[in-house]
């Protein structure tokens, strides 16, 4: 009778030991899908940022949409792929009605992906301005 109750303990401690092995894998999976979904969105911010104002005004100079992907290590045809949207528009609402606001738009980069079964998604948003903020702290 002792043996067959310490046979179920330990069968119960191996069954719990492989359910938390094999969360903390799928924990560290998102956590690698939520990094190189902020690496994609971080690199197409800086790629605004080297636009001039006519580039960004210029519709379909931008891409509306793109794909990128992510494979894990030694894999070359498998991993999660990443569909975004950059939208360029006119600013929200409370900056509408000020003065400068024809001199700016708000960009908004969003990347979308299944992990597993999931949908998943992030987005990034910024403010651009035509003459750009050095002018407005360097005046000469």
């Amino acid at each position: 009778m002792e043996v067959l109750v310490a046979a179920a303990i330990i069968g119960v401690q191996f069954v719990t030991l492989y359910l938390a092995m094999t969360q903390g894998f799928g924990i560290v999976q998102v956590a690698r899908e939520n990094l190189r979904a902020t690496q994609i969105l971080q690199e197409k911010m800086e790629t605004i940022r080297l636009y001039k104002w006519d580039d960004i005004t210029t519709p379909g100079f931008i891409p509306a949409t793109f794909t990128d992907s992510f494979y894990p290590a030694g894999l070359t045809n498998q991993g999660v792929n990443y569909q975004g949207t950059m939208t360029i528009s006119d600013v929200p609402s409370p900056l509408s009605s000020a003065s400068y606001a024809s001199d700016l738009k708000l960009v908004v980069v969003q990347v979308n992906w299944t992990s597993g079964k999931v949908q998943r998604n992030r987005d990034m948003r910024t403010l651009v301005s035509h003459y750009g903020l050095h002018n407005y702290i360097y005046t000469q």
